[in-house]
């Protein structure tokens, strides 16, 4: 059975703006509007936007709504202060990982997951099947429309669409309010660039006026729209992992180096084995590596060692536009991890030398 490919609801109007659409995670999608570097050096040195409304929204309600959130993820959530986002992972029963998430907190009773798309029905599935307190979940991921406002520029291409004073808002920090004229709008701290800048949710119905509303306003900034293409390549050079290549079902978050997202201050899913894998070690790591030599690292690439013995292999590859050399990630033997290890990628079977190297990649 084909399942039917979703369009996001400013669908024609990335059509209308020349945007290359693919299918992405059950979405037809804008790939790129212009270049994948011209849109990427756009972010990096000013401002661009993304529709990225195809994430997934549960809401988290109620009495039991920490309780299920602190069982059914890695982080501890019992840290957020209202008005304040967490990075979290689900963490699956053999040690591995359902998705990677952000978790917001509205109140002491109100809370809401923002997941990868292609994860939606999966994730909805397991927050469920964990939901044994009776904490309310609504899915409401197709109500929401999600723009990422991304760059240096960012706070001052649409400072003027709010009342809210965006330099206050703190990296993963948020707050609803005013912008564009339309009320209760989640202006979020967050991204998936590294450039700075904000994401913002607002219900589909008021999509298209605010995405009008950011380019208007953003115009003497130069404001662009950004594709899928470019916002991979922002979040490789920062080192920020992507779901389905550098974690999957089957990578512990001790391996992909979220252990820093990892607390066993509590219990929550496979905790206890979590808790071996650290005392033991783990025999593999994720990590960033910068080619040495000519060549563009792809995913699936073996990784080897001096002597061409497989160590590992690429789980993401690119040219880096802000750096004009082949970056990666990959997941290696762990005394091949340290950051200054000299590594090889196969590429075309030859064994072209890289440098293990401390996250993120693109240095300040």
């Amino acid at each position: 059975m084909e399942t039917q490919i979703k369009n996001v609801p400013l669908n024609d109007l990335h059509i209308a703006l020349g945007g290359k659409m693919v299918p992405f995670a059950g979405f037809n999608m804008p790939v790129r509007y212009s270049s994948d570097n011209e849109e990427h050096l756009c972010v990096r040195n000013g401002v661009g936007v993304f529709d990225v409304s195809h994430m997934g929204e549960f809401m988290v309600e109620g009495p039991e709504a920490l309780a299920l959130i602190q069982k059914v993820t890695s982080n501890d959530a019992s840290k957020l202060v209202v008005g304040q986002a967490q990075y979290s992972c689900f963490p699956n029963e053999t040690g591995g990982i359902v998705d990677d998430l952000i978790v917001y907190k509205f109140s002491e009773e109100k809370y809401m997951l923002v997941v990868n798309a292609s994860n939606i029905d999966k994730d909805w599935a397991w927050v469920n099947k964990h939901n044994s307190m009776g904490a309310k979940l609504t899915n409401v991921s197709d109500e929401y429309s999600l723009f990422a406002v991304q760059g240096p520029k960012a706070i001052e291409a649409v400072q003027s669409l709010t009342p809210v004073n965006l330099s206050e808002i703190k990296f993963y920090h948020f707050t609803v309010g005013e912008f564009a004229g339309i009320q209760d709008v989640i202006i979020s701290g967050t991204g998936y660039t590294g450039a700075g800048g904000f994401e913002i949710y607002v219900k589909n119905a008021d999509a298209e006026h605010v995405w009008k509303a950011i380019f208007e306003a953003g115009k003497d900034f130069d404001v662009k729209p950004i594709g899928l293409g470019a916002r991979d390549t922002l979040r490789l050079e920062m080192g920020y992992c992507l779901y389905g290549n550098d974690i999957t079902d089957t990578t512990s978050p001790l391996e992909a180096g979220l252990g820093w997202i990892t607390k066993f201050t509590k219990d929550f899913t496979n905790s206890e084995a979590l808790l071996k894998q650290k005392e033991a070690g783990v025999s593999r790591k994720l990590v960033g590596f910068v080619m040495q030599e000519r060549g563009i690292p792809r995913g699936h690439y073996p990784i080897v060692d001096a002597a061409g013995e497989v160590i590992g292999e690429v789980t993401s590859g690119t040219q880096s536009p802000s750096m004009g050399v082949g970056i990666g990630m990959g997941y290696v033997k762990t005394e091949f991890s340290k950051p200054g290890t000299e590594i090889f990628i196969q590429i075309r079977n030859k064994n072209l030398k890289a440098l293990v190297e401390k996250l993120p990649l693109l240095k300040a």
